[in-house]
């Protein structure tokens, strides 16, 4: 292993160490923050710590066979002896690749704020309240990382819930943890307008874009279309008196983009261009990687934004992920926002999975 490595691993190992002291001590309990804020950091330091252990263990019995083997002299000893040498290499090596993938700079996407769009499909008003549901549990979820989130755009259901809404989170790791999220979310349960007591499937789309920075996505002025109206719903006395609201069309894509959610032309326009890039650089990258080979994922799965990833059944208080063959009978924690039950086993599988196809 290099030398730079096993130092990351060793000083990782050893703040590992002081944050289990730390946790087990009575004042760190008392402080509930304090306590989350430990957990999570040992949580983060639980790969190194366990990194060093495997490569002190294995680098311990390599050294044990070999000068076993120097002194051997039954044959079949000696070829027993090999073999557990070779393969304790090859076991150093893998430790090796793993701690160096571990400790590699974080790409620049991973520092990147994210934008996330939940849309209702079908169910009607039971999609509408739903789609309220998946947006309460990603903000909670954000709010449990410390991450910051800001509404885009909204457009609520008469019912509760919305019809659409547009937000975006910013955080260390964010799109790392979430982006396996887009597609279709379908749910199971019995809506509040039923009286009958019967299981209603409904369902709401889910997209993650990247918010990309002016130099990634340059917009040319003059091919955009910008229109302004009065906006609707809720919003204060402006609401249908002022032409606040900002229609955003960049004419060479045909993409459209709406904001309306801000008292002023400015903040809304702001916005808007905000989500603009974000949907053009989606697009970009999605062209560019069907370029480079039509069997790969572009987006979640086989790459269609409209395939079934993952079902929410509440009369069983049931979760499972489609893509990763993931079932977790933990519902009613996973939709208040404790998503990391559910991500950690399918980032791992996902992993795994596009690996494969590359």
């Amino acid at each position: 292993m290099k030398p730079d490595i096993l130092k990351k691993l060793e000083t990782g190992a050893a703040r590992y160490i002081e944050v289990s002291g730390l946790l087990s001590a009575g004042d760190a309990a008392a402080d509930l923050e304090k306590f989350k804020t430990l957990g999570r950091e040992m949580s983060q330091l639980d790969e190194p710590h366990r990194l060093l252990e495997q490569f002190h263990a294995a680098e311990k019995e390599l050294k044990n066979c070999r000068n076993n083997l120097e002194t051997e002299t039954d044959k079949e000893m000696r070829l027993l002896y090999g073999d557990e040498i070779t393969r304790l290499e090859a076991e150093l090596e893998r430790i090796s690749e793993a701690a160096e993938l571990f400790c590699r700079p974080p790409e620049k996407i991973e520092k990147r704020p994210i934008i996330i769009e939940i849309r209702s499909g079908t169910g009607g008003n039971e999609a509408a309240l739903f789609g309220g549901d998946l947006f309460r549990m990603y903000n909670r979820y954000a709010e449990n990382k410390g991450w910051k989130t800001e509404i885009i755009s909204a457009s609520p259901s008469a019912l509760g819930g919305f019809k659409e809404v547009i937000f975006s989170i910013k955080g260390d790791a964010a799109f790392n943890k979430l982006q396996y999220e887009s597609g279709v979310h379908r749910v199971q349960r019995i809506p509040v307008t039923e009286a009958g007591g019967r299981i209603h499937t409904s369902a709401a789309t889910v997209a993650l874009l990247i918010e990309p920075d002016d130099v990634e996505v340059n917009i040319d002025p003059t091919e955009l279309k910008i229109d302004t109206y009065r906006a609707q719903g809720a919003g204060g006395q402006h609401v249908n008196k002022t032409d606040s609201a900002i229609r955003i069309t960049h004419l060479p894509s045909g993409l459209v983009v709406e904001c309306q959610d801000e008292r002023s032309q400015h903040q809304n326009r702001l916005k808007a261009m905000r989500l603009l890039r974000a949907r053009l650089l989606a697009k970009y990258q999605e062209e560019q990687q069907k370029k480079i080979a039509e069997d790969r994922r572009s987006q979640v799965g086989s790459g269609d934004r409209s395939e079934r990833i993952r079902t929410y059944n509440f009369p069983q208080n049931r979760v499972t992920d489609h893509r990763a063959d993931i079932t977790l009978y933990q519902l009613d924690i996973i939709i208040e926002g404790s998503l990391d039950n559910l991500l950690e086993p399918l980032l791992s599988k996902m992993h795994d999975l596009d690996s494969e196809v590359a």
